[in-house]
């Protein structure tokens, strides 16, 4: 019985040679390898109190869309700068080659919502992060952070956990 990482394929030397790409396009276009990791990425919370689901740019959109679907929450994209109409907030973070900056609709969650944060791969978790803090900033509580891949030797899962977030990873791949 095939799992979500043998749906997930792998190009070396993408973007840069020596990086080991993980493709989830592949995963996403095969329609049970995509069920599979919806179901598994939402099963630890269904029944729990969540409000909202958050998807970071960009393929956190597709997989929290479809996981806000199957809840019947409502869905918010966390992007990146420049993106997003009308009043945003914003948080910078730092990238291997410089930094980053992440927006939000600063009307998208109210104080006290439940929220659950979804993205495609958590690598340094900087990105993740930045979404963390932007929730909060609006008074959101994170219930948890779901990811298809874990890039352990990143050390993000880690950077996540050290802020108190329970984190959850359909499968990890050694290495960068």
């Amino acid at each position: 019985m095939k799992t979500v990482k043998d749906y997930i394929r792998t190009i070396p030397d993408f973007p840069h040679a020596g990086i080991m790409f993980r493709d989830v396009t592949t995963l996403f276009a095969d329609p049970r390898g995509f069920r599979m990791a919806v179901d598994q990425l939402l099963h630890p919370y269904a029944g729990q109190p969540i409000d909202l689901v958050v998807g970071l740019e960009a393929r956190g959109f597709i997989l929290g869309g479809a996981i806000a679907h199957q809840l019947g929450k409502g869905f918010v994209p966390i992007r990146k700068k420049g993106k997003l109409p009308g009043a945003v907030i914003e948080k910078s973070y730092q990238l291997e080659y410089g930094e980053a900056v992440m927006e939000m609709h600063d009307d998208a969650i109210g104080a006290g919502q439940t929220v659950l944060v979804v993205d495609d791969l958590l690598a340094t978790g900087g990105t993740a992060e930045a979404g963390v803090k932007l929730i909060e900033r609006l008074g959101g509580a994170v219930t948890g952070c779901a990811f298809v891949i874990d890039l352990p030797e990143l050390g993000g899962r880690k950077r996540l956990e050290r802020m108190g977030m329970e984190v959850h990873a359909l499968c990890d791949f050694q290495g960068t």
